[in-house]
């Protein structure tokens, strides 16, 4: 079964024009049309969008049946937090709470997929600033009660921005765990794809790894819309599930 899977991180639909357009989140993931689309920095009943519930809205206007959101910060009115839209029936959910001490309040969306013949564990996060509080933040989601039950060889995607800049948290996933990255690229002055700044980028910080499946291709969106609807560029991977050797 082929699956096509998009992170991005969409700041909350407010362009890097300061302009609130969720229309332009929404014609990019249309164009790209994926089976599970994972967002990060999801408004919720905040006024700044017109206190909108914009998972809710993107599900309902481009026909996914199934979405969950995992709220991580709560505002004087509404909350934000990390999304997940699925054509495949979410059969469980939990928002793993990432918060290291007074920093920003983070945390990671996990949602398990009935895809008919197998179930796919899928983690979305969204990291910390500081190199220090990502690795705590990757500390806590690996002691999860989620985690542990993933040393099988089932299908499993951990995807978000990591604001991991010099790639530091991809040795504990791909090496430890056994991971997969489908962001990293074969070029020794490169190695993984850019999406930040959506302008310029210069920093892969929306990242996708994956075990139990097999890697198509990845691509970050070329689409000139994308440069102004957020600061981050969308990541899309193509994967085929059940026909691997492994």
């Amino acid at each position: 079964m082929k699956l096509r899977v998009l992170t991005y991180n969409i700041h909350r639909a407010i362009g890097v024009d300061r302009r609130f357009r969720p229309e332009r989140i929404r014609q990019i993931l249309s164009h790209y049309d994926a089976d599970v689309v994972l967002l990060q920095e999801v408004d919720d009943g905040v006024p700044r969008s017109r206190e909108m519930n914009l998972a809710k809205t993107f599900a309902e206007e481009l026909q996914y049946p199934h979405f969950a959101l995992g709220r991580n910060h709560r505002l004087k009115k509404g909350s934000y937090g990390n999304a997940t839209l699925s054509r495949f029936p979410i059969v469980r959910q939990r928002n793993i709470d990432l918060t290291i001490g007074e920093k920003k309040r983070r945390g990671c969306q996990h949602t398990t997929l009935d895809l008919g013949n197998d179930e796919l564990e899928v983690f979305n996060l969204h990291l910390g600033l500081s190199g220090r509080e990502r690795e705590s933040q990757i500390g806590i989601l690996v002691r999860s009660s989620e985690f542990p039950g993933l040393f099988g060889t089932g299908p499993c995607l951990v995807a978000g921005d990591f604001n991991d800049w010099r790639s530091r948290i991809r040795p504990v996933l791909t090496e430890v765990f056994r991971f997969s990255s489908a962001t990293e690229r074969r070029s020794r002055w490169n190695r993984a794809i850019p999406t930040y700044p959506s302008l310029s980028p210069r920093g892969a910080l929306d990242r996708l790894y994956y075990r139990g499946i097999d890697l198509v291709g990845a691509r970050r969106c070329r689409l000139s819309l994308s440069r102004v609807a957020s600061d981050h560029l969308p990541v899309i991977a193509d994967f085929v599930v059940g026909n691997s050797n492994r």
